[in-house]
């Protein structure tokens, strides 16, 4: 079976929109993140080996450098999004005739339950490191391609939106309140981090583009 991650744009998109439950809203969110890392990348490369630029060049490098890792591995999150909820969805299918099963099957739900929810939740770690690269591109990339940056930037806070609401969905099954609370409050902090990020690439944009 070809991986998500082989097929074209095109069969991508109709995968998504099949009835298949998988790929869904996580993989939709890596790949939008991965797309966000794509147009980072673009900024870097459309300021490097330029003379104007040469000054934040070594920096923009190491920019290109992170932004080129966080891509492939929210291409990686595609797939595994796509393999967790598959492993989630099996577990409905054990069997529950006696009690022992039936404990055995709960406690598997809860189990795959909890990696379900990891798999989003690196999402949105990674569309964050994302979007702290193009807002610091946006600041000091070629500012012929300031509206590239700001779309990277647009596209990681939602990619890490979409994440966190395909990580909230599993809390709930988790049962596990110390875990719950450890992975509501970290996503709490990446939200109010990335909110603040994105206003600052916006407002930087606006003010090229006024």
């Amino acid at each position: 079976m070809s991986q998500l991650t082989d097929l074209s744009s095109k069969d991508f998109l109709t995968a998504l929109a099949s009835s298949a439950p998988a790929p869904g809203g996580g993989g939709g969110a890596a790949m939008a993140g991965a797309l966000a890392a794509a147009l980072a990348s673009m900024v870097a490369n459309l300021t490097i080996g330029k003379e104007k630029f040469a000054q934040q060049e070594p920096e923009v490098k190491e920019l290109l450098t992170e932004a080129e890792e966080v891509r492939q591995t929210l291409l990686a999150l595609v797939e595994d999004d796509a393999a967790v909820f598959n492993s989630f969805m099996a577990c409905y299918k054990l069997p529950k005739n006696t009690e022992a099963e039936k404990a055995a099957r709960t406690a598997a739900i809860r189990s795959a339950a909890k990696q379900a929810a990891e798999v989003p939740l690196a999402i949105a770690r990674a569309s964050y490191r994302v979007l702290m690269l193009a807002q610091r591109l946006v600041c000091i990339g070629n500012p012929g391609v300031i509206t590239d940056g700001a779309c990277s930037a647009l596209l990681a806070r939602a990619a890490l939106r979409c994440a966190e609401y395909n990580v909230r969905i599993n809390l709930g099954l988790t049962k596990d309140e110390e875990y719950n609370r450890k992975v509501a409050a970290e996503l709490h902090n990446l939200l109010k981090l990335a909110e603040e990020l994105e206003e600052d690439a916006l407002a930087v944009t606006d003010k090229v583009l006024a």
